[in-house]
């Protein structure tokens, strides 16, 4: 016998990396014992699947991280910032003419009004808004430039208007508005917001096109000589409240202009001064301060409206009473449907309602800043971060009253409050925004893409009637 047949008995059946003895077959092909020849082969214990035929499941570190890798590849996609703010611009608009017909309804009863009174004129303000959002969206960005000019002489002149006896009309307590026949008024401050936004835009970006920006005169005038005129004509008025927002936008124009810390803080400085000033002088702006995080109505009721603003968030809990189960707008929360729409809009929606408006504001600011910091054009670097200043400062300045975390300034919750002014700019504003979103290059890009010429077939695709677009063949002979 062979010396290597000895040793291959002795060391027994070669043993494969499955577990199954190779044994000699005829012809000198190992075979699996255990098993007929033609057999399928048993998968290894490594390789096998999970009782239920389901692959085994990642570990949730590496889930995840790759459902954050979606969600990121997601937010960076070119056209997130123009789904963004169309999106909650709108939804803050259709959800505030829900909340505004909800909380007028008694308001307007009261006043032997037609039960739907408010909500019709907030209608139709809407209508007129999404006409304005429509047009300023699609308008090029030379066109915004050319409009801003015509927009501040517009706004002081009306401005001026304001402070004439027999054109002007004074609202509680405030000189700010002008009838216009019927049941029509308009408040030219809030017009001011967006002329002041442009404007300013504009004299920023030519300055920098000759780069005169790193010089604090060119810087200053003629923006801050300009933004206090504006200032002044509103604060003759007594409207405190657009005052500060007029203030922050030109504050906001100036830090994205560049300016330096000690510049800008002393401007800052001379504002707050001249703020501080006109509080001291008005014993009803004292009695504001004064009602920050109050838990009692005061002696003489002066903190009546934000202590029944946090009963109206205290009773909503969770979920809320219900949409038009509100207790404190017969007649317990003044100005329900304005100033105060979000102390009703946290009873009857509870805190989900409140937090979901949050959310919608919280994302078009982000969007606003993400427009602002990924353009290379000056103006539309200043102009959207104007409107994001403006949107965001006064939609925070209203809610921090409402819970009583901020005097009460008087100003309403942009997109959402009852009030035609204020709705047809911040319209305007949010269609400035979308404009601007429109004009990155890479979102021009992808909106091309998905939107077809009109009356025109893309080059190569055939539209079929309930069938795949198909690519068409080449004609002619093979």
């Amino acid at each position: 016998m062979p010396a290597d047949d000895t040793a291959d008995r002795e060391r027994g059946p070669a043993v494969t990396h499955w577990g199954f003895a190779a044994v000699p077959a005829p012809g000198g092909v190992p075979a699996l014992r255990g098993r007929a020849p033609g057999a399928a082969v048993r998968r290894p214990p490594a390789a096998r699947r999970g009782a239920a035929g389901r692959a085994p499941r990642p570990p949730r570190g590496a889930r995840t991280r790759r459902l954050y890798e979606r969600l990121r590849r997601a937010w960076d996609r070119p056209l997130t910032a123009y789904y963004l703010i169309l999106g909650s611009g709108l939804l803050i608009t259709v959800l505030g003419l829900v909340m505004v017909y909800s909380a007028s309804m008694i308001y307007a009863l009261q006043n032997s009004l037609p039960a739907t009174y408010f909500f019709r004129k907030q209608f139709l303000a809407v209508i007129l808004g999404a006409g304005l959002l429509v047009a300023a969206s699609r308008m090029p960005v030379k066109l915004h430039r050319a409009l801003s000019y015509p927009m501040l002489v517009s706004s002081v002149f009306l401005m001026v208007l304001v402070q004439v006896p027999g054109i002007g009309r004074s609202v509680n307590g405030n000189q700010n508005w002008i009838y216009l026949g019927g049941p029509f008024q308009l408040q030219p401050s809030e017009f001011a917001k967006l002329a002041l936004v442009l404007w300013g835009a504009d004299l920023l970006a030519r300055k920098n096109d000759k780069r005169l920006l790193t010089q604090w005169k060119h810087l200053l005038v003629p923006l801050v000589p300009g933004g206090f005129l504006l200032l002044g004509l509103i604060m003759l008025g007594g409207d405190m409240g657009t005052a500060i927002i007029l203030t922050a936008i030109l504050f906001g124009l100036l830090w994205l202009a560049g300016a330096p810390t000690r510049l800008f803080a002393g401007v800052l400085g001379v504002a707050g001064l001249i703020g501080v000033m006109l509080i001291q002088t008005s014993q009803n702006r004292l009695d504001r301060f004064g009602c920050i995080a109050a838990k009692d109505l005061g002696p003489e009721g002066e903190c009546w409206q934000a202590v029944h603003g946090i009963y109206a968030l205290a009773s909503g809990g969770w979920f809320g009473s219900g949409l038009g189960a509100s207790v404190e707008k017969w007649g317990q929360l003044p100005e329900p449907h304005t100033d105060f729409i979000f102390a009703i809009t946290g009873e009857e929606l509870g805190l989900a309602g409140t937090l979901s408006v949050l959310a919608l504001f919280a994302a078009l600011g982000y969007a606003g800043i993400r427009v602002a910091g990924r353009t290379e054009d000056p103006f539309v670097r200043y102009a959207a971060g104007g409107v994001t200043t403006w949107i965001t400062v006064q939609a925070v300045i209203n809610i921090g009253a409402v819970l009583g975390l901020l005097p009460i300034a008087g100003v309403p919750l942009p997109l959402f409050s009852y009030g035609g002014s204020a709705l047809l700019p911040a319209m305007f504003a949010v269609g400035l925004l979308i404009a601007f979103a429109r004009e990155d290059p890479a979102a021009k890009a992808a909106l091309a893409m998905r939107q077809p010429v009109f009356g025109r077939k893309r080059p190569g695709v055939s539209w079929k009637t309930m069938r795949r677009r198909v690519k068409k063949r080449p004609s002619g002979e093979r």
